[in-house]
């Protein structure tokens, strides 16, 4: 107001100052009209301060007849208003309430009530202690309402309370219905492949090989028309099924039991048969679904098959996986893999070889084997290696002997970061995990990457890869590589320590071909035996010094059983090789009676690593895989942070307990 009135007044300055200018010219000429000029302008300002009084008390008028418009126009509101309201003080009573909300609670005596106790549901924390003003979902009775709170700050008024809520109720039930049909309803693509067909094909006699391929699509069919699902079968082994929502959450609840139906089939098959399955859930078309079905299958053969995968957005869920993969016996996709293989490396400029952090004798001899390829095509190649560790120091050392050439491909990742170029290869060896790799930047700045591993596919994987070789069947990465590099060329150009190496990572990976050794894996040994591969000096490459065995010997003696048939031991005196020592001192452990797998806790660069073993009826692949981890059905590995290792055990006493009773329930 104050500032209008200034306003006011210095527009009538300009009309008062420009007469008196004129005045004082006036007087020049003729004084006594001049007086005349000097009595009008008395007049017009003391009629412009009357004016500018008058104007301003009509202003006043004119806004206080406004605020009283409002205030009745909004209790007006308050009171008339369709939907519920309801007034809280500060601890939470009801201190106001209109008709619609008295109609909502049932007719009952509401004042001074507390809301939170008349409907549990209600948690008004979060509006008086955190101001937050976020509506509340609150379903009662039979309807949904959406709750709008509104908090007042009454410190400065005659009110006896700091503050007041006013909460909205609207009306929300019909919305929540639509939402719930629609997600009953939504489409869910997914994706079914019999993973051994043509195995189980000529593993059946010719006479009932029609009925056990009737009988499974007759399952698989039968299994989700029950469901309200559409089965098309485009391929002799493969299956398209569209199913709502509501009808795939039951077969999820089941926990895909049609694996194991069609596993338990038996028509004269003498192989079991696996099917695999890849979902696509909550996509926003059906494209989008489809493409998520695709990609989940893909992680489902990459883990081996005989198990479900299920995308919703980006979070993956796994059912079943619980067997050993079956080996393959055709080698066409090798024989394709390293024909691929041949001809990116005559592509690249440069090839980089890369394993997995903390390198053991499988990822440092497929790495070996693939820069032997690299050699043999005349091209420039880099073994990406920040380090020797416990695990390689031997078969290192010997590389030193026998091999020292070798070295000046051994590279670090820095020194790689400098070497690279736009027509670099990377063919990362023994792991599909980017954080996993000894120089994820790496990876960032090659455009095409290979991928050659053994490990049952993880959530985790490397994007986007040229060419893929994963088979989790194989014994190792090493017995991969030399299948592939006996189909690059003719003839394969290993040098004794190269084949050594090679066979080293498959002896460790199999302890000693004991383990997941299949028929493929005896080829590949014998091929690096005719190369010149010595068992003996591979052997002595396992030696162990005295300390380690001490070391060994005492996780054994401190171990427990759980379960009466999983051992979990502790290396607690942290060292340079301490992982070495978990994971020998869990193959001990499997030589007890009775011990079907065991788990072994130790700090490794100040994390808590636990090492698992298994004789394949336990997964220790799926028990640490919930715990961020993965690796084999018989092997595998995970990192905990910030834990204790008395926390680690009981977070891994309670996954193993779950893991079992999941078990018993299929």
């Amino acid at each position: 107001m104050k500032n209008k009135k200034i306003l006011l007044w210095q527009d009538s300055y300009i009309y008062l100052i420009a007469i008196g200018v004129l005045v004082i010219i006036l007087s020049l000429y003729q004084p006594i009209l001049s007086v005349l000029g000097i009595i009008l302008i008395a007049y017009l300002i003391i009629y412009n301060i009357k004016s500018a009084n008058k104007k301003e008390k009509e202003f006043q008028r004119y806004i206080e007849g406004l605020g009283d418009e409002f205030e009745s126009a909004t209790k007006h509101a308050i009171f008339n208003m369709p939907f519920p309201l309801v007034m809280l003080d500060e601890n939470g009573n009801i201190s106001w309430y209109n008709t619609p909300f008295l109609k909502l609670m049932g007719e009952i005596e509401l004042l001074n009530e507390k809301l939170s106790d008349l409907i549990p549901g209600l948690n008004l924390d979060s509006i008086f202690k955190e101001n937050d003003m976020k509506p509340l979902d609150i379903k009662y009775g039979d309807r949904d309402y959406k709750v709008y709170p509104n908090l007042v700050d009454t410190k400065k008024t005659n009110s006896t309370n700091n503050m007041i809520v006013m909460l909205y109720w609207v009306d929300n039930t019909n919305l929540v219905n639509l939402e719930q049909r629609y997600n009953k309803e939504r489409l869910v693509i997914a994706l079914a492949y019999v993973d051994n067909y043509d195995d189980v094909k000529s593993s059946t006699p010719e006479v009932n090989r029609p009925l056990v391929m009737a009988e499974i699509d007759k399952n698989i069919n039968s299994y989700f028309t029950k469901y309200n699902g559409v089965v098309r079968k485009y391929e002799n082994d493969k299956y398209f099924i569209i199913i709502e929502n509501s009808g795939f959450k039951n077969v999820e609840s089941k926990k895909f039991d049609i694996l194991d139906q069609i596993r338990e089939l038996d028509l004269g098959n003498t192989i079991p048969i696996t099917l695999s399955m890849g979902v696509g859930a909550g996509g926003s078309n059906p494209f989008e679904a489809y493409e998520k079905a695709r990609a989940a299958i893909d992680i489902a053969l990459g883990r081996g098959g005989d198990q479900a995968v299920v995308q919703v957005g980006s979070q993956l869920s796994f059912y079943g996986g619980k067997t050993k993969a079956i080996e393959k016996r055709n080698k066409v996709k090798a024989r394709v893999i390293g024909y691929a293989l041949r001809q990116l490396i005559d592509q690249a400029d440069r090839v980089f070889v890369m394993g997995h952090k903390n390198p053991d004798m499988d990822s440092f001899g497929a790495g070996v084997g693939v820069l032997r390829a690299v050699k043999d095509r005349n091209k420039e190649g880099y073994l990406i290696l920040n380090g020797e560790n416990p695990s390689i120091k031997n078969i290192y050392d010997r590389m030193l002997k026998e091999q020292p050439e070798l070295l000046e491909q051994i590279v670090t990742s820095e020194k790689g970061l400098e070497l690279v170029n736009d027509s670099s290869l990377m063919v990362v060896v023994d792991n599909h995990k980017p954080s996993f790799t000894e120089a994820p930047e790496l990876l960032d700045l090659i455009s095409k990457v290979v991928v050659i591993d053994h490990h049952r596919r993880g959530v985790e994987f490397i994007k986007d890869p040229v060419l893929t070789y994963l088979e989790p069947y194989a014994s190792s990465t090493c017995e991969l590589v030399t299948e592939v590099l006996s189909y690059m060329s003719d003839k394969i150009n290993l040098t004794k320590f190269e084949a050594e190496a090679l066979m080293a990572g498959i002896t460790v990976d199999t302890k000693n071909f004991s383990f997941q050794t299949g028929v493929r894996t005896f080829e590949a040994a014998s091929t690096l035996k005719r190369a010149g591969a010595d068992t003996t000096v591979v052997r002595q490459l396992f030696r162990d010094d005295y300390n380690t065995f001490i070391y060994k010997a005492e996780v054994v003696r401190s171990s427990k059983i759980i379960f009466d048939k999983i051992a979990i031991g502790r290396l607690e005196t942290q060292m340079e090789d301490s992982l070495l020592i978990a994971a020998q001192a869990a193959n001990e452990l499997l030589n007890i009676n009775g011990v079907e797998a065991s788990f072994v806790m130790t700090y490794v660069n100040n994390k808590l690593h636990i090492s698992g073993r298994s004789l394949g009826n336990i997964s220790v692949q799926l028990i640490l895989e919930s715990l961020g981890g993965g690796g084999h059905l018989t092997s595998a590995g995970t990192q905990l942070d910030n834990v204790t290792m008395d926390e680690a055990e009981i977070i891994l006493t309670e996954t193993i307990d779950k893991f079992l009773k999941e078990g018993e329930e299929e």
